[in-house]
């Protein structure tokens, strides 16, 4: 039943779970738990996430629970051959190839559905969307979903406010152990590390323009400033800029950055941020990347209507020939990190998968009680995860004692 490019390649895909694995203790101490408590038995799960080894451990993860797990890529290049075949194996149906064109990547995502799921796990929200639009017949035997990005949580808040929103979602970008490790250390890191495998290029003395500071753009510049960079950052809001600025970085607007910049990294969420007139002012040999969930951040089509020519010149590198210099786009213009590399590494997703697992069993044993909002992941499920991850760090930290406590709750006692 699934469709894969190579199950040949599968015992690579294990080996690359197994290493994983071992770095993910807090997924690993919940799958433990699904174990024993069998908390999806009965139920189909449908996935729409980057395909890599870590996704592979939390579909595990789920499956222990019980759960049938039907799984396919939210992106056409993020997904691993070797990993998805081997998911085939583990039992899983999966609908996924790196190299997926537009139409195929549809089909995919329909296959999916096809299964008639019970709870979805989202990656950029297409899934969702996806029900709403083309296949509304689901919704009345959905629980609900799971949506990590902060571009779906964005659209679906969106739904949710004019009524559109037909099931429950949880919002699981925006828990602390989410956001604040995986946009900020996860795609600092990977980011950074889909430019340089890609390119061979030195980082050291190079002007890096990153555009938006939210927590995916400080990890870039964090990483990049750590590399010997000169970091310049565009921004639209003015707390952000600030704050920038204060972390001694440039700030410019993108028209000013476009003339300096020798490398671009997108992390905004929005469309449209590198387009025609910047292409005009950049210097031969500007290499552009994103690190948002869609190509769109960089107007591929306006870049192609300033070429004369388009080719490949490096794998996962196109250099577009203008009259006057060339530029070069890595990946297509789509994540980076998951394009060009492995993704965030396997200590951050430990947590954000935890969240994920954690996020559907919620959904499980509140189902009939939620309404079609987007909920917030609760904080007590944060702390859970924070003080899991510290101890499997060998990390302790102190606590409160009673008189402490009573001290901080009694506006009485004074100082």
């Amino acid at each position: 039943m699934s469709r894969v490019k190579d199950m040949n390649l599968a015992k690579a895909g294990h080996l690359k779970m197994n290493w994983a694995k071992q770095h993910m203790p807090v997924l690993g101490l919940i799958q433990e738990e699904f174990k024993k408590e069998k908390p999806f038995e009965g139920l189909t799960i449908g996935m729409a996430l980057h395909l890599e080894a870590k996704t592979a451990i939390l579909a595990e993860t789920l499956m222990e629970g019980g759960a049938k797990i039907v799984i396919t890529g939210c992106n056409p290049l993020s997904t691993q051959d070797d990993v998805a075949a081997a998911c085939v194996e583990k039992g899983m149906e999966v609908y996924a190839w790196r190299g997926e064109t537009n139409e195929e990547y549809y089909e995919n995502l329909n296959l999916v559905l096809d299964s008639n799921p019970d709870i979805i796990i989202d990656d950029g929200a297409d899934l969702i969307f996806l029900i709403h639009t083309k296949r509304p017949e689901l919704i009345g035997k959905i629980i609900g979903g799971c949506e990590e990005t902060t571009t779906g949580v964005i659209r679906l808040k969106a739904m949710a406010e004019e009524g559109a929103l037909k099931f429950p979602v949880v919002n699981v970008n925006d828990a602390y152990t989410k956001h604040m490790f995986d946009n900020r250390y996860g795609t600092g890191q990977s980011a950074i590390d889909g430019i340089i495998r890609t390119t061979n290029m030195l980082i050291a003395g190079k002007n890096i323009v990153v555009a938006g500071y939210g927590w995916c753009g400080r990890g870039v510049a964090s990483r990049a400033s750590g590399h010997g960079a000169n970091v310049i950052i565009t921004e639209i809001n003015p707390i952000r800029a600030l704050e920038a600025k204060m972390d001694g970085f440039t700030v410019l607007k993108m028209e000013e950055a476009a003339k300096v910049g020798d490398i671009f990294v997108t992390t905004t969420g929005c469309k449209d941020i590198i387009r025609m007139e910047h292409f005009l002012l950049m210097k031969e040999g500007a290499v552009l990347s994103n690190a948002g969930h869609f190509d769109n951040e960089i107007n591929k089509c306006d870049l192609k209507e300033l070429s004369k020519s388009v080719k490949e010149v490096r794998y996962n590198i196109e250099e577009y020939d203008l009259k006057n210099k060339k530029i070069y786009l890595l990946g297509e213009g789509r994540l980076v990190n998951l394009a060009c590399a492995d993704g965030h590494p396997c200590e951050v997703m430990d947590m954000s998968f935890a969240n994920q697992a954690l996020s559907a069993k919620f959904i499980k044993e509140n189902s009939g009680k939620l309404k079609n909002q987007v909920y917030e992941i609760p904080y007590e499920q944060d702390v859970k995860i924070a003080s899991i991850k510290l101890t499997s760090m060998d990390t302790q930290i102190d606590e409160l004692s009673p008189e402490q406590r009573k001290y901080l709750c009694d506006w009485k006692e004074g100082t």
